[in-house]
């Protein structure tokens, strides 16, 4: 948000802050062409300011300020600071040069207010609803980048994005359980009688694995009808659903018997690559 002027290389400033903080999503962009890679890392480099907003703050309302200036810059509303910023300079080029659609993005920084306050996920539709903003709607704008916009890319987008929120919200809870902040949807916790202040004192229960065994169980499902909407989209399009393979990854290593949920897991970055290099040389991805 500063007025400063950008870097001389703004591309090269979002590939790094998407390289540092969102190292998955960096990965996929190396499998899409080189002259949509650059839309798609704005595209990224955006959401990692977004979501790095809860950290930079310590109390709601300057991250409000923060969330509001992006919903502002969207709309135009933002003069000069804009094109000094290298990231609004990128996602502006984006949005220019492959018409893409200027009300998720905003949906998208609004949804994330949710992030600033401690208030717990109430329903499964509400984290649904959440994702679909948030996640979904990425794999939506890339899928625009890669080809011409499509009910079937929505659809799928809506799927990837569910599969791959849930299986994240299941890995960042080491780190939401100590701040004491609750994505896992309450109604799911009471179904299986566990308590949101054994979660947050890292308390290891049967109810808690009955909770993640149900997520788990719904992000499953949510790749499975992913991977087969594949075939309904252009070749061109699958790369900006390569990530399902990091989800899908994700989930089996978040499933595995005796795991500690509160022992944080971080795949390597060379498997992670091997990961969705893999993938894009699978079936799904090339027929």
């Amino acid at each position: 948000m500063s007025s400063a002027a950008p870097p001389a290389d703004s591309a090269a400033f979002c590939a790094d802050l998407v390289r540092g903080h969102d190292f998955p999503r960096y990965a996929a962009t190396l499998f899409a062409p080189a002259a949509e890679r650059r839309a798609l890392l704005a595209l990224y480099a955006f959401n990692v300011e977004i979501v790095r907003v809860r950290d930079q703050v310590s109390q709601p309302l300057p991250g409000e300020i923060r969330l509001q200036w992006w919903t502002d810059m969207l709309s135009g509303h933002v003069h000069g600071s804009a094109e000094g910023n290298p990231v609004a300079a990128e996602l502006l080029r984006a949005i220019r040069d492959f018409e893409l659609p200027v009300e998720p993005l905003s949906l998208l920084a609004d949804e994330h207010q949710f992030d600033l306050y401690n208030d717990p996920m109430p329903t499964m539709a509400a984290l649904e609803g959440y994702l679909a903003a948030t996640s979904s709607a990425l794999f939506g704008l890339a899928a625009q980048v890669l080809g011409p916009s499509s009910e079937a890319a929505e659809h799928l987008a809506r799927h990837a994005g569910l599969a791959q929120g849930i299986a994240q919200i299941i890995a960042n809870l080491p780190r939401d359980a100590a701040h004491r902040q609750l994505f896992l949807p309450q109604q799911v916790l009471a179904s299986h009688g566990c308590s949101m202040e054994d979660v947050f004192a890292g308390k290891e229960t049967p109810n808690l694995r009955a909770v993640l065994e149900q997520l788990t169980g719904e992000a499953q499902q949510h790749v499975t009808t992913a991977l087969s909407l594949l075939a309904q989209v252009p070749p061109s399009v699958r790369p900006a659903f390569l990530l399902l393979s990091q989800a899908q990854a994700d989930l089996r290593r978040l499933s595995q018997p005796g795991r500690n949920p509160f022992a944080p897991q971080i795949p390597s970055r060379l498997r992670t690559l091997w990961t969705l290099w893999r993938a894009s040389r699978s079936r799904e991805f090339t027929k």
